[in-house]
C-alpha cells in the first residue's frame, strides 16, 4: 500500500491533466463530415491551372507571330487572322479563371461546411463524455483511487487494477482521437484560408484579363481600319478579301446544291417527300435581337472588301449576343475565314441558304440540322470587322438578295 501511496500524486495529475486536455479539445475541434455528391476537388482546379498555363504559352507564340508580321503590309490579313486568334485566347483563359473562381467558391463552401459539422459532431461526443463523468461523480466514483481503496484483499486489488488499466486505456484513445482531429481541423483551417487567398487572387487575374482583351480588341478593329483608310498601301489585303467572298459564295452554292441532290435521293428511297428541298422562300426571323442595320445591302462607301455589300451588317449587339437561325435547315458551312471571321451557312433547301458572319464563336457543325430560332453562335468581330456586328445573307436560287425584303422593323443606322 506504501508503494500505491507513493504513486498516487503523479497518476492524480495525469488524470487532472488528461481530463484537462478533454475540456479544450472539445472547444476546437469538429469530426470530419460526409463528403457531398460531386464534390470540387483542389485536383479540379489543379487540372484547370495546367490548361491556364497551357493557353499562355499559346498566347506568346501568338504574340511572337504578330510582331513579326506588323512590319508587313502585305500580310495584314495574316496578321489581323492572329489577333482574332489572340482574343479567343484571351476568352478561353477569361472562361478558364471564372471556372476556377467558381470552383474555389464551391470548394469554399464545401470546407466551411465540413468544419461546421465536424464542430457540431464534436460538441456532442464531448457532451456524451462529460455526462459520464458526471455520473462518475455522482456515484462517489470519479476517483480512480476509489475503486483502488474498496479492495478487500490482493486479488480483488489486481482485479481493480486491471479494470482501472482498462478505463484509462480508453481515456487515453479519447484523448488521442482528440488530438488527431485537433490536428485535422487545424489542416483544413489552413487549407480554407489558402483556399479564399487563392479565390481572390483568380478575381484580381480575371479582371486584368478582361483588360487585355479590351485592349486585343481594340487593336484588332484598329488594324482593319487602317486598312481601309490606307487602300493604295493595302491593296493586296483588299484583293485577297474580294477573292476569298468570292470563293465563299461559290462553295455555298455548290453545298447547298449537292445537300438538295442529296435529300431528293434520300427523299425518293423512302418514298417520302422532300421538304427542305421545296421549302417555300421567305418565313425567316430576325437573327439577333437588334434591329439595328450599320451597314445595308448594295452600294456603301470604300471599305475593306467589296463595296457592293451582299448582305446587311446588323449593330447594336456585343461580344455576347447569341446568334440564332433564321429559318430551320441544315449547317453546310461552320469554319473561320480570313473575310468573315467565324461564319456559319445554313441551308434551307435548293438555292435558299442563310449566312451569319464575323462570330466570336460557333457552336453547329457541318451536317447538323437546326430549327428556327436555335443558336448558331456567338456575336463578334473577328475577320474583315470594325467592330461587334453581325453581317447577315441571305440567298434565294442561288443569288444573293437583299435581307431587309423580308425582315422589317428595321433602325437605319448609315447616312
Amino acid at each position: 500500500m506504501n508503494t500505491l501511496k507513493n504513486k498516487r500524486g503523479p497518476l492524480r495529475r495525469f488524470f487532472q491533466a488528461a481530463l484537462a486536455l478533454v475540456c479544450v479539445f472539445a472547444l476546437t475541434v469538429p469530426a470530419p463530415a460526409v463528403p457531398a455528391a460531386r464534390a470540387v476537388t483542389q485536383a479540379d482546379i489543379d487540372a484547370l491551372k495546367s490548361d491556364a498555363s497551357s493557353l499562355a504559352s499559346k498566347r506568346k507564340d501568338l504574340q511572337s507571330k504578330i510582331s513579326a508580321l506588323k512590319s508587313d503590309k502585305s500580310k495584314a490579313l495574316e496578321q489581323k487572322n492572329l489577333l482574332d486568334e489572340e482574343i479567343n485566347n484571351l476568352e478561353q483563359q477569361i472562361s478558364n479563371i471564372q471556372s476556377q473562381i467558381d470552383s474555389y467558391t464551391q470548394l469554399i463552401s464545401q470546407t466551411e461546411t465540413e468544419l461546421a459539422e465536424t464542430q457540431e459532431k464534436e460538441e456532442a461526443q464531448y457532451e456524451l463524455f462529460c455526462k459520464r463523468v458526471r455520473a462518475m461523480e455522482e456515484r462517489g466514483t470519479i476517483s480512480y483511487w476509489s475503486v483502488l481503496f474498496r479492495s478487500q484483499d490482493f486479488t480483488d486489488l489486481l482485479s481493480r487494477l486491471d479494470f482501472i488499466n482498462e478505463i484509462m486505456d480508453s481515456d487515453q484513445r479519447v484523448i488521442d482521437q482528440l488530438k488527431a482531429l485537433q490536428e485535422e481541423m487545424a489542416a483544413k483551417q489552413q487549407q480554407l484560408e489558402d483556399q479564399k487567398s487563392d479565390a481572390e487572387t483568380a478575381k484580381g487575374e480575371l479582371v486584368s484579363k478582361k483588360s487585355e482583351l479590351n485592349t486585343q480588341r481594340t487593336e484588332a478593329n484598329n488594324l482593319v481600319k487602317e486598312i481601309e483608310a490606307n487602300q493604295k498601301e493595302y491593296q493586296s489585303a483588299i484583293d485577297a478579301v474580294e477573292a476569298e467572298e468570292a470563293a465563299v459564295q461559290k462553295k455555298i452554292v455548290e453545298q447547298s446544291k449537292k445537300l438538295a441532290e442529296e435529300q431528293a435521293a434520300k427523299a425518293a428511297q423512302s418514298g417520302g417527300s422532300n421538304t427542305t428541298t421545296s421549302a417555300a422562300l421567305g418565313g425567316y426571323i430576325w437573327p439577333v435581337p437588334s434591329h439595328k442595320i450599320n451597314s445595308p445591302f448594295g452600294t456603301r462607301p470604300s471599305v475593306l472588301g467589296s463595296t457592293n455589300h451582299k448582305g446587311i451588317d446588323i449593330g447594336g449587339v456585343g461580344y455576347t449576343t447569341p446568334v440564332k437561325a433564321a429559318k430551320a435547315g441544315t449547317v453546310i458551312v461552320s469554319q473561320k475565314g480570313s473575310s468573315y471571321g467565324n461564319y456559319v451557312v445554313v441551308s434551307h433547301g435548293s438555292g435558299n441558304t442563310t449566312l451569319y458572319a464575323h462570330l466570336s464563336s460557333r457552336s453547329v457543325s457541318v451536317g447538323q440540322y437546326v430549327n428556327q430560332g436555335d443558336v448558331l453562335g456567338i456575336t463578334g468581330s473577328t475577320g474583315n470587322s470594325t467592330g461587334p456586328h453581325l453581317h447577315f445573307e441571305i440567298t434565294e436560287n442561288g443569288v444573293r438578295i437583299n435581307p431587309l425584303k423580308y425582315l422589317t422593323n428595321y433602325i437605319k443606322n448609315w447616312s
